[in-house]
């Protein structure tokens, strides 16, 4: 059985984590999508609340898949799951390069595990969950990057926090 990993933050799972999720779960027999925190940012959600989000939005899509949360090397996750592929996301050359460099890397930690880079779909590159918080902390309308259940969650929580800015 051939088992990939999709890791990432999710804060807040995007319609272009979503498109990867969907066509990386074709790739493999099962995915399981890896679920971290990125000590160099810092989360709307915390661990639990991410995992329990992706959780609900991955219900629906075809494919044997799962959501585990970890705090490790990538490489030693991967290992822990039985995984031989890690399928990441691709928005542009910039993500490219950071992902070209961090691929490297982790063939020099475990050349047992592939990775497989997935061009995002056109319509969907320029999301990033960054800038899905930044907007909405700006009051933008987000609907169009996130599904309504995460679009809530996002508003609720900026608003829970106190961290709306300017906006009319």
């Amino acid at each position: 059985m051939r088992v990939g990993v999709y890791p990432g933050t999710f804060d807040p799972i995007t319609l272009g984590h979503m498109d990867i999720i969907t066509r990386g779960a074709k790739l493999v027999d099962k995915l399981i999508i890896g679920v971290t925190t990125n000590i160099a940012k810092s989360p709307l959600f915390d661990d639990d609340e991410r995992i329990a989000m992706v959780k609900a939005e991955v219900g629906g899509i075809d494919g044997d898949i799962e959501v585990v949360g970890f705090n490790s090397l990538l490489m030693d996750f991967a290992d822990a799951q039985g995984a031989s592929v890690v399928v990441r996301g691709i928005r542009g050359v910039t993500d490219f390069e950071y992902e070209y460099q961090l691929t490297g890397m982790n063939r020099q930690l475990n050349d047992r595990v592939e990775t497989v880079f997935l061009m995002a779909d056109v319509n969907l590159q320029p999301i990033a969950s960054r800038l899905v918080k930044e907007i909405a902390i700006f009051g933008g309308d987000i609907h169009k990057f996130v599904t309504p259940a995460v679009e809530k969650a996002v508003v609720s929580r900026i608003a829970e926090r106190g961290l709306r800015q300017g906006g009319a």
